[in-house]
Parts: C-alpha cells; structure tokens; sequence
C-alpha cells in the first residue's frame, strides 16, 4: 500500500516536533499537525512562560537585598501589562522558530485539528484525510478543574495565568503539587495577597520529606498562607471576585481563584476507540517501553502517555522513537535517575530516591546540612537551604540528592551527572569544594546525620 506520509505526528510540542524533525532529516515523509500553537504546553503555556514570570516576581527580594549591599534603590510597581506584552512577543517568537524549524527539516505542517480514522489513516478538521505508514501522538494534557457541585468554571487554571488583564490584588490557589507552589511564589513575588489551600498534610506529595518541609516553612516565611487539610466547599461570584466557603470554617473573598490539581491527557475525541489503542484510568495511551500502542502501526509520546511529564523526557522519548522506527535500531526509553526541578522560593532539585523511599530499600546513610546562605545572612534575612545526599550503607553509592536553594535547578544538573553515573560518597568526597559556594557542602558532608 503506497501512503502520503511515512509519518505522521499529532502534536506540535516539543516531542512531537523533535520527532517529525529527526525523522524527517533522515529521509523519511513526514507531516504534523497542531490544532493550537506549535511549541505545546512547554512553549506556549507551561516551562518558558513560567520561568520568566519566575525571573519576573525574584526582582522584589532583589531590589531589597541590593538596598542592603550600599546600593540607592526605589522600589516601584510592578506593572502587568508591559511584562504580559513582552512575554507574548516572546512567545510569538518561539513559536516562529517552531514554525521555521518544521519547515526547514521537510515537515508538511498543517495548522488544525487532527483525528485518527484507522491504523493508518487521519483525518483533518476540513474532512480531508492523510494516510501514513506510522502515526504518532503527541497530544500533551490539560490542566482540569475538580468536579463540584459548584461551578468551578468561574475559576482559572494555569493556562489562563498567561492571558490575565490585570494582575489580582488577591489569589486563592487550590493544589499543592509543583504548579501549585510555583504559581503562588511566582504571584505573591509579584505583589498579589496568595493564600493556598491543599487537602494533603503537606505540599509537594512525592518529594523528600525534609526538602518539601523546608520549602513550605520558607513559603510561609515570606507571607504565603497555607492551609493544609483544606479545600472549598462553595465559590459564587461577589462584588470583590468570588467568594470561598472553606473547610476549614473561613469564608474569604478573592479576587481571583486558581486551580493547580491536576492535569490530564489530551485524549478525547482523538479516534482512538477506531483503532485498537488502550486507554489507562486517567485517560492515558498505554504503550510499551518503545512507546508502541497495540496498533503496531501507532505509537504515542510525552505527557499523553503520563509516564514521566517533562518535556526533555518528551523529546528523548520522540528521539528514541524515531531511532526504533526509522533507524532500525530498538531504544528503549530510559525513564530511570530523572532530574527534577521546582522552581519555587527557594527552588527544589531533586534526583534519584527521597529518603522515605531509600529506607524502605535497605540500609542507608543520610548526610545533610541546613545554613544560612552567605549572600542573605549577611543583610539579615532567615532565609535556609539544604544540601542533602542519601547513600546506600553497603555499596556507599549515592542513591539520591536533594537540594533546597536559589538555583538548585542549576546545581541538580550537574549533581545529576555524578548520581546517573552511580557514583559513590566516597568519590564525591574527591572533589575538591569550590568555596565560598552553597554546592561545596556537597562534597564536604563527612559524617552521616543519621542511618536507617
């Protein structure tokens, strides 16, 4: 059977376009389609957004750190309009490189909705339909509000933080994962009044234990409030915003209420129930370790698969894809010691097993320390990090690293280099400290505080 296409991507992230890039600079057909913005969640509507709103709210502390240090400053306004204008030119020009990048390597890019018919065959939003000898979904996922008996559509969800007019005197945030604790250290940088409600015991479900209990006391420490234990019972619209009734007894007005419990994949109405692709609880693609579905003929990446939602995970799993399908080389994805990152304040770096996850393997040696960074001790701020290693107590490899600091994305990086190589303490101790620098109590930690 001849086909239009070799191959055929549903999904203009950042998997989907490395994967349809690759592929077709080896010689193959391919053709993409994106029913929003090329660039995906990661581009458009998640990572890059987000992290210059992260640089955007860090200047606050900074003018006043640097007020400290001898320098004659003036804190002014923060004014929404003129960083939301710069931000989506810069978001335009992004997916202008998406764009050019598609367009030089080959790819035929069809800018609307597209559905699967069968093993082999799309269909466009105009009804017009594509054959391909492989299709792959990089559809991505969706932030999804709860099911209430209220009407939780008179709140937002992240990516409608983007497109605000005016930024709020006062933000309810509902959640306490990564995107929750993000937002509301990003907004409350930015001068909005932030309160956090999460139904856990503690934010950041999944992290080290120690980590996400210092985040949260710095959160707090620079005027979030948090509610553990808590979430809404009723919200209607009032004079101020919207009204909250609690369960926690309170009745609060906001301005604006955002809600950051979950996202999900962006399945439905794709044609799958044509073709013989399974679909998990959440709505996921099930697939193999090749990213293959039960329809040889389609395969799925990234968020859509809800196996590890990051998008330099995304892209190696496309980039293993077309090495399996093209190359003719099977490639495993390797889903195993992934860094982690939450760019809250103080940010979060994370590789490998938490503690809690380290003491139920075996024996273990912890070694950690908690400080005044030099840089805010010196103008008198209580601000804390924390440098932590966990080590297995037989073979002395380090099996996980956490550390709470400013640029500890930066930092886990490169700790994340040693910890995938399965170095061990004692190699770590080799190297010698770069001083005066937080990283350094990396490598000068001798004695464990405490075994399991």
């Amino acid at each position: 059977m001849k086909f239009d296409f070799d191959l055929f991507v549903i999904g203009g992230g950042s998997g989907g376009v490395r994967a349809a890039r690759v592929a077709a600079g080896g010689g193959a057909k391919v053709a993409l389609a994106e029913e929003s913005r090329l660039g995906g969640t990661c581009v458009i509507r998640g990572c890059v957004p987000k992290k210059l709103m992260v640089f955007a709210s860090s200047y606050r502390d900074a003018m006043a750190e640097a007020d400290d240090y001898g320098w004659d400053v003036s804190m002014g306004d923060f004014e929404w309009p003129k960083f939301s204008k710069r931000l989506n030119s810069e978001l335009d020009r992004l997916e202008g490189v998406y764009q050019n990048m598609l367009k030089n390597s080959g790819v035929k890019t069809f800018l609307t909705r597209a559905t699967v018919k069968d093993a082999h065959t799309i269909v466009l939003a105009d009804g017009s339909e594509k054959t391909a000898k492989h299709i792959l979904l990089a559809t991505g996922g969706r932030p999804v509000r709860p099911d209430e008996e209220f009407d939780t559509s008179l709140a937002m969800v992240s990516d409608d933080i983007f497109h605000m007019d005016t930024l709020p005197k006062s933000m309810l945030i509902v959640g306490g994962g990564f995107i929750a604790c993000e937002f509301a250290c990003i907004m409350h940088g930015l001068g909005v009044d932030v309160t956090l409600f999460y139904r856990g015991a503690q934010i950041l479900r999944g992290f080290d234990d120690e980590a996400r209990g210092l985040i949260a006391e710095m959160m707090a420490a620079r005027g979030i409030a948090i509610h553990t234990g808590t979430n809404i019972l009723d919200m209607q619209k009032s004079d101020g915003g919207l009204m909250v009734k609690a369960s926690n007894g309170t009745e609060t007005e906001f301005e604006k209420v955002l809600y950051a419990t979950g996202r999900s994949p962006n399945t439905e109405s794709l044609g799958l129930d044509n073709v013989d692709v399974e679909l998990g609880r959440r709505g996921e693609i099930i697939v193999d370790e090749y990213s293959q579905t039960g329809q040889p003929s389609i395969y799925a990446i990234g968020d859509v698969t809800n196996r590890v939602n990051l998008t330099p995970v995304a892209i190696r799993e496309g980039m293993a894809f077309v090495e399996t399908v093209f190359n003719g080389n099977p490639t495993p994805v390797d889903h195993e010691l992934i860094p982690y990152a939450v760019f809250t304040q103080p940010e979060l770096g994370t590789i490998g097993m938490t503690e809690e996850e380290a003491r139920e393997a075996g024996p273990i040696d912890i070694y950690a320390t908690s400080f005044r960074p030099m840089q805010q001790a010196f103008v008198g701020r209580e601000d804390r990090v924390l440098m932590k290693l966990v080590v297995c107590k037989n073979t002395d490899v380090v099996l996980g690293c956490h550390i709470v600091a400013p640029a500890a994305g930066e930092m886990i990086q490169m700790a994340g280099i040693a910890i995938k190589m399965k170095a061990t303490k004692a190699q770590f101790d080799q190297v010698c400290a770069v001083h005066p620098t937080m990283s350094e109590e990396l490598v000068t930690m001798k004695t464990p505080v405490r075994s399991a």
